[in-house]
């Protein structure tokens, strides 16, 4: 076992690192690589030079030391809804961009993409255990909402002069999965705003007031000793914030000159994919990842939380009790059309969509959407790299491409030049790229200088 790793196991319990400065942590951490100084200078080069934004990017986690670099791209050319876009992304994994602009430019001569927004509600629960009369907390239900929604007044009045706050509580009766288990359920409207911490205040509110309400009503002999309250928390399951976007065009407009079937077999082949995935979980698993590539990558672009996003999407996945397909392509009178429905919980003010400074331009980019308008961008570019990866896969393969844009990887690794770089991609414009052919090549040109 190598000496770094048997201290490591061996090592002491670390008291207030919290407490220490930036510096001491970084030099704590680093005293645990087997080259200290390299390891404080190589981490200190990820530092921001303009030290009030390094500040700022410390402040936005906890126990910071340095900062962990993606790149930065745009996918040009998406056109939704008949206006273009230039779309920002950022990811690290070859090919998802240049499949989402690949995607676009097809289709921005074929309509572009076509979007619209379903619905916005979010939903927040209150979680509690009710050991007392159920049909007493039923009868008294409209009196406790209309409490929960006076006394929360002073947190919804920003929200309501936005067009937002709370749509409704309702009471949810779960005695049937967990014996005496209620929720109280809410819906919300929070306009441009994620609005998580807009939910979960209003929430713990609801708590604070339900509690107050059993003790202040006579009705309730006990108070509020039959009545705990589990958490309060918003639900990052969101099926009623729900976008669709699609692409549409006769079969004779899919000829494409980078594959050699006709429009007619690819469109068969096309949809069968999109069948396959929707009966195979195993199939399914990918394709939705190849969505949430575009989603993902827009996501951290624009401040959003991307992990939320996911977890709803893969829930929405398997709402019919099993986890399938997000998309769905069909062929009637002659013409394809390739749909994505998605439930996306995004803002577009507050949280880090205002503080990094990138996110705010990414923002700008996008011309200052709305969380609506927002939502369209992302679902559209979720579609545009799945589609980009399944007309791939029914035609040339999807390694053949992604292996061109992955040979800068391989070719980092051996620490190439930019000449060797050059003299790579030239070598390997027609031929397979993988790892050993890639570095016998180097290998090779490197023996004859």
């Amino acid at each position: 076992m190598p000496e770094i790793k048997r201290i490591m196991m061996n090592v002491k319990p670390i008291t207030g690192f919290s407490k220490l400065n930036k510096r001491d942590k970084l030099d704590l951490v680093a005293s645990y690589f087997e080259d200290t100084d390299n390891a404080i200078k190589e981490l200190q080069t990820y530092w921001h030079a303009d030290k009030q934004k390094q500040q700022l990017f410390d402040e936005f986690s906890e126990n910071t030391i340095s900062n962990f670099f993606f790149p930065y791209g745009v996918a040009p050319n998406m056109i939704i809804n008949g206006r273009r876009y230039i779309v920002p992304m950022v990811i690290e994994e070859s090919s998802v961009i240049a499949a989402a602009s690949s995607s676009a430019k097809f289709w921005s001569d074929r309509g572009g993409f076509h979007a619209k927004i379903i619905s916005t509600d979010k939903i927040g629960q209150v979680h509690f255990i009710w050991k007392g009369q159920p049909d007493l907390l039923k009868a008294h239900m409209p009196r406790i909402k209309e409490r929960l929604m006076h006394k929360s007044k002073y947190i919804t009045e920003r929200m309501e002069k936005r067009g937002g706050g709370i749509k409704d509580i309702e009471l949810i009766d779960m005695t049937y999965e967990l014996e005496n288990y209620y929720q109280l359920k809410a819906t919300f409207e929070t306009v441009n705003s994620m609005g998580a911490n807009f939910i979960n205040s209003c929430l713990e509110e609801f708590a604070t007031q339900l509690k107050n309400y059993l003790n202040e009503d006579d009705e309730f002999v006990n108070g509020d000793k039959d009545c705990s309250i589990i958490m309060a928390i918003l639900s990052n399951y969101t099926p009623s914030c729900l976008v669709e976007v699609y692409v549409e065009c006769d079969i004779e407009d899919l000829r494409n000159g980078d594959h050699d079937l006709e429009p007619e077999e690819f469109a068969w082949k096309f949809e069968k994919a999109a069948q396959i995935a929707q009966i195979d979980t195993y199939r399914a698993t990918t394709h939705n990842k190849g969505i949430f590539n575009g989603i993902d990558a827009v996501a951290l672009a624009t401040g959003n939380d991307f992990r939320a996003i996911e977890a709803c999407g893969h829930t929405y996945a398997a709402r019919s009790g099993k986890y399938r397909s997000l998309t769905k392509a069909t062929i009637k009178n002659g013409k394809f059309k390739y749909t994505l429905r998605i439930p996306l919980a995004l803002g577009t003010v507050g949280g880090l969509t205002s503080l990094h400074p990138l996110a705010k331009r990414s923002l700008e980019l996008l011309g200052n959407p709305s969380a609506e308008e927002l939502m369209m961008i992302v679902a559209a570019t979720g579609l545009a790299n799945n589609f980009g990866a399944l007309k791939s896969l029914t035609t040339k393969g999807i390694q053949q491409g992604h292996m061109k844009m992955h040979l800068f990887n391989i070719l980092n690794q051996h620490n190439a030049t930019q000449e060797e770089k050059k003299l790579a991609t030239e070598f390997f414009k027609d031929k397979v790229v993988s790892f050993q052919l890639v570095s016998e090549f180097i290998q090779d040109i490197r023996k004859s200088l």
